[in-house]
């Protein structure tokens, strides 16, 4: 969990990576138990709680999050934004007490803006996959 926050500035509640399983210099696989006490599950929906599917893609950025920390290390200055999500697509519910499996790769780098594709499983079946971009903002001080 220490890799996790010294790479991302996301704290609970809104951290969704609690463990690095592998990481290269093109891609992140990671993962995060579901808690049933997770707020979330008690209205989405109430007796058959799921996942929200965007809360499942904010997993996955989070990954990609943590593999572009490593990447941009001595980069320039900025955060990586979210500015374009493409194809997702939803197969699978992610219910409480689910590890989520989360992969991130990165497919190219254009100026200041990287271009990622990520795959959250459960149980080695997909529930996610998604295409999406991010960019460099300026930090405001």
């Amino acid at each position: 969990m220490d890799e996790v926050t010294r790479a991302i500035p996301h704290r609970p509640p809104f951290l969704f990576v609690d463990r690095v399983v592998e990481i290269s210099d093109k891609a992140i696989k990671a993962t995060r138990r579901m808690d049933p006490q997770e707020a979330f599950f008690a209205g989405h929906y109430p007796g058959y709680p799921i996942m929200p599917g965007v809360l499942v893609c904010e997993a996955i950025f989070q990954a990609g999050a943590i593999l572009l920390s490593r990447i941009m290390t001595g980069a320039g200055e900025g955060v990586p934004v979210l500015t374009r999500i493409n194809n997702a697509k939803f197969r699978q519910m992610v219910r409480p007490g689910d590890t989520l499996e989360l992969e991130a790769e990165l497919v190219e780098k254009m100026g200041t803006a990287y271009f990622l594709k990520g795959r959250a499983a459960v149980g080695g079946k997909t529930a996610v996959t998604v295409e999406y971009a991010v960019t460099l903002a300026k930090e405001q001080g």
